[in-house]
């Protein structure tokens, strides 16, 4: 599993982590019922200690989108729940990205755009 660590950002690791195992599930990259790396494993790849891989793995089980126990270690949940609807938090970021998009001058219709081209999976 390659993970694009950014040291520099002010998102903390285990959230960039936690948010790219979430990307690669919608996008079909991590399928329903792979195995995920061991957090000894994926800690030791990406040079950061293994609490801040086990805090991004327990946010995920607690979310619901793996599954874990010590004796198989980690797999995407191949049973995911679909909520209808964004969460509160999903919708709070959702409305600082908006904002942050209508202050740089981007209009609805190019907004809607780009979130096409993101939906999409053609970005």
């Amino acid at each position: 599993m390659i993970l694009r660590l950014d040291f520099a950002s002010h998102i903390p690791i285990y959230r960039q982590i936690r948010n790219q195992i979430v990307q690669g599930i919608a996008q079909g990259t991590l399928a329903p019922g792979e195995k995920l790396p061991t957090i000894r494993a994926l800690a030791d790849e990406a040079g950061i200690n293994m609490m801040t891989v086990s805090k991004a793995y327990q946010l995920l089980k607690q979310e619901g989108y793996i599954l874990s126990d010590r004796r198989s270690g980690a797999i995407v949940n191949d049973h995911l729940e679909k909520p209808k609807g964004l969460s509160d938090k999903s919708m709070e970021l959702l409305k600082v990205i908006l904002s942050e998009a209508r202050l740089n001058g981007i209009s609805k219709q190019e907004f809607l755009e780009i979130c096409d081209r993101i939906y999409s999976n053609s970005d």
